[in-house]
């Protein structure tokens, strides 16, 4: 039997064709907790042959979308930061970590690590969601 945050992520991913080409594989969906997994590709890289940083960023976006709607209701990002620590290169593998830190009734706060293969910190993400209070599932409420 799926949770409600696996059913709620698998709802959100389905549609979501960006997170699809990035090649996400989702490692854990729960209320407040994502765990992504992707690899760099070719088409990925900037005019350095580094990684794109929008791609990073979307990576851990994408954690903070997951994490943030896990509860059940629909969560959209209010504020977002990226810092990028270390360079990466074609053929990397990427593990985003997002956390909850604060889960109020109108926001809630996360941060979002992403490390590689070699389980270095590459990037620091912290994102603000604003919580409508709408659910996802709404006729599973009544």
């Amino acid at each position: 039997m799926k949770t409600l945050a696996q059913k709620v992520v698998d709802k959100m991913y389905d549609n979501d064709a960006f997170s699809q080409w990035l090649g996400i594989e989702r490692l854990e969906d729960a209320a407040g907790r994502s765990v992504l997994r992707m690899s760099v590709r070719k088409e990925m890289l900037n005019g350095f042959a580094i990684l794109h940083g929008g791609i990073s960023y979307s990576l851990a976006d994408s954690a903070l979308a997951f994490a943030s709607n896990g509860h059940g209701k629909m969560a959209v990002s209010i504020e977002t930061s990226i810092s990028h620590l270390v360079a990466c290169k074609e053929g990397d593998v990427l593990t985003a970590v997002a956390e909850e830190r604060h889960l109020g009734n109108k926001t809630g706060l996360y941060e979002v690590t992403i490390r590689n293969q070699d389980d270095q910190l590459i990037a620091l993400f912290k994102g603000t969601v604003y919580r409508t209070g709408k659910d996802w599932f709404p006729e599973e409420n009544k």
